[in-house]
């Protein structure tokens, strides 16, 4: 019997290893029916919690154990089906298009972590010897007195020989309003110690806050993509669900999406729209145009504009260029929080015919023919228009050279349009990008090099303007919704900068900001967290062990569905009591007998 335990726990050994050792597979097949698959533990919220994003073996049903359990369900009430005048194929398609990772039995589970533990049992002779694997955490089905969700387990080391184990266990329950039935603090202090003796025991809380993101009107959700959380940590935790202390330290956790029509930012995210679309154009050959705003067409409106500056320069009788009454276009939305930072009262030229533009081609046709309009008037001479002296667009290097009567001859066919046009929006929203940032003291010209430089192609200028507009967003939101001081709006400002320096655009990622919790006081004392979290540790480095107790609002497992009966509403439309879900993680610490 001995002899079997170690030579399946040498075959799952094995198969983790190989597993573990290919950088170009994720996940395999254990005994036809465990999937193996290797992430990180930041894909799984529970296990994250104690895992501190590492890598990590997750073993769980196989997807084709699961696809067959479904198929001979179907055939059973397909049978049935057939004599009620059913109809099977709907449930075929919500099976088949819905495999959500499942978890596997505890007798199983329980299995596949005794094979992994022994097998880095560094006395077990008949177990090869070689470095530790990843942890290893298995999914269960609750179907245990306790309710475990998940069973793990983790290498002790010291010098970086295995001395140890850490078996790991989560239970769960659904989610209740009944504080009296959750645990106290020293019924967590009573569980820590029937695993661990020990004398003293350190007690640590943290707790979750959603400050910005998706809300509810009238109980309907409105969704965003956008969030801002803080997370809060601290010591001598006095009860269950109280509020971090102000000695807490505090973590933003920004993620923001741009196109979020509660932006201040939102106006400037549909010109930016607009210049993505030239770029992708470009790029592909074809181009989705956007619905134009303007009663007038493009050409119509670029002819008004070329002779109200006719008009102006007769009437003036100057022969200086002179900067034309700036041109502002109604918002779409009503923005006026931000309206008075980015709206420049110094719009050149060039600038204002990006506006009009912008505002009403549909075609690449109309492109073509407004640039035309400019051009011949420039060279007979009909506009002298006035351009900032730091303008790097074609159009604005032909309108220096008009000044002298020494035009270059250009060819207004194939992409040439949609390329000056797209030069002509770049120029003019970096400067309103720049306007912004410099005029709040929040970097220097030195800091946004990388992002305003014009040496490098237009798809990648694109890129680096929708990297800013981004960090813009970012920083925005939290001036105008949290109304952060001066100096963590620099600090945020310049950890965007430095990340997008090196990293592909991605709205998923959130970048982290430490404020002091009394800046955000008045946006979480009266809310309820949702999360919050308490553990009772002991031990030290490698041989530190913890007992913990999160309470979430929803819950922090996802392949289980829990029953729960949720709370009736009051007249306003929310709970009386805040409802949480309980989960519960217990350490055990195993220690290898040396040979």
């Amino acid at each position: 019997m001995c002899s079997k335990v170690v030579s399946k726990a040498k075959d799952f050994y094995n198969t983790l290893r190989g597993l573990h050792e290919d950088k170009n597979r994720e996940s395999c097949t254990y005994e036809e029916d465990i999937q193996v698959v290797k992430m990180s533990s930041d894909r799984i919220s529970a296990v994250n919690l104690y895992s501190g994003n590492q890598n990590i073996f997750v073993c769980e049903q196989a997807v084709r154990k699961i696809e067959a359990d479904f198929q001979q369900k179907l055939e059973t009430s397909n049978g049935a089906d057939e004599e009620d005048g059913g109809g099977g194929d709907d449930d075929a398609n919500v099976l088949h298009t819905s495999v959500e990772p499942q978890p596997l039995t505890i007798m199983k589970a329980r299995k596949l972590v005794s094979w992994y533990t022994l097998s880095q049992n560094p006395s077990m002779s008949a177990v090869e010897s070689s470095p530790a694997l990843h942890p290893l955490w298995v999914r269960c089905d609750m179907s245990d007195p306790a309710g475990t969700t998940w069973l793990g387990a983790e290498t002790v080391r010291v010098t970086n020989k295995i001395t140890g184990m850490k078996l790991y266990s989560i239970t769960c329950k659904g989610s209740t309003a009944d504080k009296e039935s959750l645990m106290t603090i020293e019924d967590l202090k009573q569980e820590h110690k029937k695993r661990h003796h020990s004398s003293s025991v350190g007690i640590k809380g943290c707790a979750r806050f959603n400050l910005f993101g998706s809300t509810v009107v009238e109980n309907t959700t409105i969704e965003s993509h956008s969030s801002v959380t803080v997370d809060f940590k601290w010591s001598h935790v006095e009860s269950i669900l109280e509020i971090p202390p102000l000695s807490s330290t505090a973590t933003l956790n920004i993620k923001i999406a741009s196109g979020d029509m509660r932006s201040p930012m939102f106006e400037m995210y549909k010109e930016l729209e607009f210049l993505q679309t030239l770029a992708e154009g470009l790029r592909t050959g074809e181009t989705e145009w956007m619905e134009s705003p303007e009663s007038m067409s493009a050409v119509s409106l670029i002819k008004s504009y070329l002779e109200e500056l006719r008009n102006n320069e007769k009437t003036q009788q100057d022969p200086v260029p002179k900067t034309v009454e700036t041109l502002k276009p109604e918002p779409e939305t009503d923005t006026p929080i931000f309206n008075s930072f980015l709206e420049r009262g110094d719009l050149d030229f060039v600038e204002q015919l990006w506006v009009r533009m912008r505002n009403s081609v549909t075609s690449y046709q109309d492109i073509g023919e407004c640039l035309k309009l400019v051009t011949e008037a420039l060279r007979h001479s009909d506009i002298k228009p006035w351009i900032h002296r730091d303008s790097s667009s074609s159009l604005s290097t032909l309108i220096r050279q008009s000044y002298h009567q020494q035009m270059d001859s250009v060819s207004l066919t194939g992409v040439t349009p949609v390329n000056m046009l797209l030069e002509m929006g770049l120029d003019k929203m970096r400067k309103d990008y720049i306007n912004y940032l410099l005029g709040e003291g929040l970097t220097t010209l030195n800091h946004l090099c990388f992002y305003l430089s014009t040496e490098v192609d237009l798809q990648e200028q694109v890129i680096r303007l929708t990297k800013l507009h981004h960090l813009l967003e970012i920083v925005v939101n939290c001036s105008t919704y949290l109304a952060l001081p001066y100096d963590r709006l620099f600090l945020l400002t310049q950890s965007c900068l430095q990340h997008y320096k090196t990293s592909p655009y991605d709205e998923e990622y959130e970048f982290k900001l430490q404020i002091k919790p009394a800046l955000i006081s008045h946006f979480y004392q009266k809310e309820h967290p949702v999360l919050w979290g308490i553990e009772v540790s002991s031990g030290h480095g490698p041989r530190e062990v913890r007992t913990s107790l999160q309470l979430s609002d929803t819950p922090l497992v996802d392949h289980v569905v829990f029953e729960t009966v949720y709370p009736n509403e009051t007249v306003n439309g929310d709970p009386e009591d805040p409802w949480f879900f309980s989960t519960m993680m217990c350490c055990s610490l195993v220690t290898f007998t040396s040979v």
